[in-house]
């Protein structure tokens, strides 16, 4: 019996990700040692980024997992380490350069990462619920995807996503945890237990940016903020961090929502960003005996916003979908498992996924932006 070459013992090991990095683990200096015994035991050495990490069982698994399909391999043994600070200092330069200035990635012109603040009126228009959802339906698209749970006071998103786990912080950076494919960052995470954040506005501001600067995200194609219901701190320091954030406005039919929700998005006249488009929630309630549509909460609602915001900002305005009532989504937020993963042909998934499609028909590129350039002047 022949046993792997060291080159296609390498060639596996290059197919195992780390789970929060997101990066082969030959390409970011996590393999220490790894070699065939003449029996076929594989034997893998693996460096993680710090004791105790929360996702070491994971990382054991995929290293077995690829180094055990190669021909001649009848056993594995991963060995764990762990990276000394030296180590960990060059993984930070070379996950993010080295610049002691940590800069927020989505604020640079190059920029290819569309961010989108959803945003909300009033609280109890399933915002959080919307945000989950969309992200997770991009995801399984193939597209890579982050959260923010900017709503400090009401941080909802790590239970709807199922995410139960701290970030692990490498020197000065946080990876964030994910769950179905998202990246996700949430003071929940910080938090013991179900204690209350009680901070004032230059501690929000303080806290957004750390997410936006000191996590690792990677190359993302979109980033979805969840933000808390209102114009207040949050987005305000949204619109200074990050200036090109698009609005994505949530309401409901009902006249009170729809009044909140319109100066929600009118905040974009004095931010000067983009409203990317209006989703209604709630929207109506499908009979369970005659399938007839029944206006809960009245009707028209996300129409009238998007209208009277198009007026407003002197640009149109979409509604991009309305989403019926439906039990599903809320006990998808309550076990962390998103209709859109289960439930992808209800009446709500159909339009939650219709909802990603228009938001994600942009190509990504530099088309349309900013990139600093002034002719140069001639002499004639």
């Amino acid at each position: 019996m022949t046993t792997p070459t060291q080159d296609q013992l390498t060639a596996a090991l290059a197919t195992v990700e780390d789970p929060e990095i997101r990066r082969p683990i030959t390409e970011i200096g996590m393999v220490k040692s790894a070699s065939v015994d003449p029996d076929g035991t594989a034997r893998v050495a693996v460096y993680l980024t710090i004791s105790g990490c929360p996702m070491k069982d994971t990382l054991t698994e995929r290293v077995t997992a690829a180094v055990g399909k190669l021909e001649g391999v009848t056993s594995v043994v991963v060995e764990l380490d762990v990276m000394s600070t030296e180590q960990r200092q060059a993984l930070q330069t070379l996950l993010r350069g080295d610049n002691p200035q940590r800069d927020i990635p989505f604020a640079q012109p190059g920029s290819l990462t569309r961010v989108f603040a959803v945003a909300s009126g009033k609280g109890g228009v399933g915002k959080s619920s919307v945000t989950v959802n969309l992200a997770v339906a991009m995801a399984a698209k193939g597209l890579r995807v982050g959260v923010v749970d900017a709503d400090i006071y009401g941080f909802s998103v790590p239970r709807m996503l199922g995410v139960d786990h701290r970030p692990t912080q490498v020197e000065q950076m946080i990876m964030p945890p994910s769950a179905h494919g998202v990246k996700v960052i949430s003071i929940g995470m910080f938090t013991k237990d179900n204690t209350p954040v009680v901070w004032r506005g230059p501690m929000l501001h303080r806290a957004l940016q750390q997410f936006l600067a000191d996590v690792y995200w990677g190359d993302l194609d979109y980033l979805l903020m969840d933000l808390p219901p209102g114009t207040g701190d949050i987005a305000i320091s949204v619109a200074q961090l990050v200036p090109t954030a698009e609005i994505l406005v949530v309401t409901t039919p009902q006249l009170a929502a729809q009044e909140v929700a319109e100066r929600a998005g009118s905040i974009a006249l004095q931010t000067h960003q983009r409203i990317a488009g209006v989703v209604e929630n709630m929207s109506y309630l499908p009979c369970p005996h005659c399938g007839e549509a029944v206006d809960v909460f009245g009707s028209g609602g996300g129409a009238a916003v998007a209208s009277s915001l198009s007026r407003l900002l002197g640009a149109e305005v979409p509604l991009l979908g309305q989403i019926p009532i439906d039990k599903r989504l809320r006990e998808g937020g309550d076990s962390g498992r998103p209709l859109v993963l289960d439930e992808p042909d209800s009446a709500a998934g159909k339009e939650l996924l219709c909802v990603v499609d228009k938001l994600t028909g942009k190509p990504r590129g530099l088309a349309g932006m900013s990139l600093g350039l002034s002719p140069a002047s001639r002499n004639t």
